[in-house]
């Protein structure tokens, strides 16, 4: 006996079972089947960063040195996060430490001035190299943190210093993190980053300053902290999912635009100097087989010598009749040319439309406004400025309560600003 065919149920479309229709679309095919031959692998973070991480900085490092937007990105997280002075606000949980408000409140006024006049010493004695002040160790912080996704900072102990404070920092730039001898990745060493079997961070390999050389020779393996408890390594970035060993900067999901407004603006800038370049031409007939001798070039004597003396003709015939285009006539030119008067044409087309909404893009992606970005405000108006300016606010200093996933500040505040507050 035949066993009955059971029929199948069938989308729309004639072609896709109604089960798989009805379902997330996002997963199937799609409509008309574009998502067919999308098929991205399911990795964790760091096997989707790591391969590449070094060229991926450094790509992020050329367009900060280089793009004039990705610059001033840069600029703007330095600007609205630290400013010209970064204060420390000391508020000790006075109820837990068992003493008075008002006590507490001059203890936090005295830290908060010794705390000063270490960190914003002229002399720089906070900073190891001597060139900075703990502000500038912030801006350069957050700048590192912007295109390198992370930054490094070593707590060190001055032994030979007379001064009240012997605490000093060191910034370490993330080029330096890397595995020994640039061996490949473990389970347990990943990216230069030593790590247990829990994914917490032991120690770093840090490669020796390699300059004027390529590549460095010495890696020194330093713990994240000593054994009484003290930081000796700080590592400041936002992890988004367990197992993350390594930062990744923000310049990676508009990497690829911002490099290719940069070709276009120099192609648009280009194509408007081609254009500008002649205000006329004169065009001479000429057979082929002579054009291509000049252009091409003669290696016979004979062919030079035609080319020099028509030149020399060309030139004669000018010298006796000028062709003035500031004054009031032209004069006749030489037998068999033309002249054409070139005039300046639009050079937009479309590009300016067009490099604003790659602006906006780039602007989403990076977190700030469009108008911050570019830094056109002609278009708007009072409210639009009031609610960029809240939403830029949200991505640099939101709080607690804030429901904006980045929180800037904050996270330069938990992991860099405490944590030299209580190695100091």
């Amino acid at each position: 006996m035949k066993t009955p065919t059971i029929p199948t149920l069938l989308g729309p479309d004639g072609m896709t079972s109604l089960r798989e229709y009805a379902g997330y679309h996002g997963g199937g095919s799609g409509f008309g089947g574009q998502l067919r031959s999308w098929n991205p692998p399911s990795e964790s973070v760091d096997a989707a960063l790591l391969p590449n991480f070094t060229r991926g900085n450094a790509r992020a490092d050329d367009l900060v040195r280089n793009n004039g937007y990705a610059a001033n990105a840069i600029q703007l997280h330095q600007d609205h996060i630290v400013g010209s002075f970064f204060r420390l606000s000391h508020r000790p949980s006075w109820r837990y430490l068992g003493i008075g408000e008002e006590e507490a409140r001059a203890f936090s006024r005295e830290v908060e001035a010794a705390w000063k006049e270490f960190a914003e010493d002229d002399c720089c004695c906070i900073d190891v190299e001597r060139k900075r002040t703990f502000t500038m160790m912030i801006r350069e912080g957050v700048a590192m943190h912007a295109f390198n996704g992370e930054l490094f900072v070593q707590a060190t102990w001055d032994t030979s210093s007379s001064r009240l404070f012997r605490t000093q920092f060191r910034m370490v730039s993330p080029k330096r993190i890397s595995n020994p001898n640039n061996t490949g990745d473990s389970r347990n060493c990943r990216a230069g980053v030593q790590i247990n079997d829990s994914g917490a961070a032991l120690g770093y390999y840090v490669s020796e300053d390699g300059y004027p050389g390529w590549m460095p020779q010495k890696w020194t393996w330093i713990p994240r902290e000593l054994p009484g408890g003290r930081a000796s390594f700080i590592h400041v970035f936002e992890p988004v999912e367990d197992g993350q060993t390594r930062g990744a900067n923000v310049f990676y999901s508009v990497m690829e635009q911002m490099k290719m407004l940069d070709t276009l603006q120099n192609t648009q800038l280009q194509s408007a100097i081609v254009k500008a370049m002649y205000a006329a031409t004169i065009e001479s007939e000429l057979d082929t087989q002579s054009a291509m001798d000049f252009i091409l070039g003669a290696n016979s004597q004979e062919q030079r010598e035609r080319l020099t003396g028509w030149i020399g003709e060309i030139a004669a015939y000018y010298a006796a009749a000028p062709v003035r285009l500031g004054g009031a006539k032209v004069p006749h030119l030489m037998p068999g040319d033309s002249l054409n008067l070139q005039t300046a044409q639009d050079t937009d087309n479309g590009y300016s439309v067009f490099e604003q909404s790659l602006l906006r893009y780039i602007a989403a992606g990076l977190g700030v406004s469009y108008e911050q970005l570019s830094r056109n405000y002609a278009q708007m108006s009072y409210s639009t400025a009031r609610a960029s300016a809240n939403e830029s606010w949200a991505y640099f200093m939101g709080g607690e309560n804030s429901s904006h996933p980045v929180r800037r500040a904050r996270c330069f505040c938990a992991g860099w600003k405490r944590p030299s507050f209580a190695a100091w």
